[in-house]
Order: C-alpha cells, then sequence, then structure tokens
C-alpha cells in the first residue's frame, strides 16, 4: 500500500523521475506550453506552480539578500541559469497580481501508438 506517499512514479525509478520532472519543468518555462501525458502534467504541475510563487516572492521582496536566496533555491531546481532568468524576469512580473492557478491543462485526446492521454500544458496569460 502507497499510504501517506506523495509523488507519483511515472514508472521510473528515483534518479530518472527527478530528472525527468526536472526537464518537463524547464520545458514548460522556456516554450510556456507542452504537449505530454496527464499523468505527467499532473506530476509536474504544482511544482511548477510553487517555482512560480517562489520567483512572485522573490521579486516582491526589498532585501537583496532575500532576492539572491530565491533566485538560488529556484536554480538549484532548474539547473539552468538562463530559464532562472527569464522565470523572474518574465514570467513573474506577469502574474504578479494573480493568486495562484498559472497553468491551465487542455485534455488533447488519446495517443495514437498507444492511447495515452495527452494534454497541453501551458501559461495561463
Amino acid at each position: 500500500m502507497r499510504h501517506k506517499i506523495a509523488g507519483k512514479r511515472l514508472s521510473r525509478n528515483s534518479g530518472a523521475r527527478t530528472a525527468l520532472r526536472r526537464i518537463l519543468v524547464k520545458q514548460l518555462f522556456e516554450h510556456e506550453r507542452i504537449r505530454t501525458t496527464r499523468a505527467k502534467a499532473e506530476a509536474i504541475r504544482g511544482q511548477a506552480e510553487k517555482l512560480i510563487t517562489l520567483a512572485k516572492r522573490g521579486n516582491a521582496v526589498e532585501e537583496v539578500s532575500a532576492k539572491v536566496h530565491s533566485r538560488r533555491l529556484a536554480a538549484a531546481r532548474l539547473n539552468d541559469p538562463v530559464i532562472v532568468k527569464k522565470l523572474f524576469d518574465e514570467i513573474a512580473p506577469r502574474f504578479a497580481e494573480r493568486n495562484g492557478g498559472y497553468t491551465r491543462m487542455t485534455k488533447l485526446g488519446p495517443r495514437e501508438g498507444d492511447r495515452a492521454e495527452m494534454v497541453l500544458l501551458e501559461l495561463v496569460e
């Protein structure tokens, strides 16, 4: 039984699962929309929204050390300085007045090869 175990396993070991989530979140922030399976989208949606909230709070703080700290936390999760810069400078200011719900999941129907349910995960405008 998987009682009180957080997160979806996605049929991968822990290292592959971490890498997959990191790549999908980076692609979401880079392209602002990705087409993926429903299970993968549900697995990364919360992580992406938390990173946007982190960036919003980091931009709102006056103290320089707090801004640097929030950027370092985001960089530790994304491992790409270009994406971190885009997250803090372009994406977070767009959602400054919004209290959550930064992503939208639109169903696209089943994939041809294996009938996996596909979705379009995108940042809300």
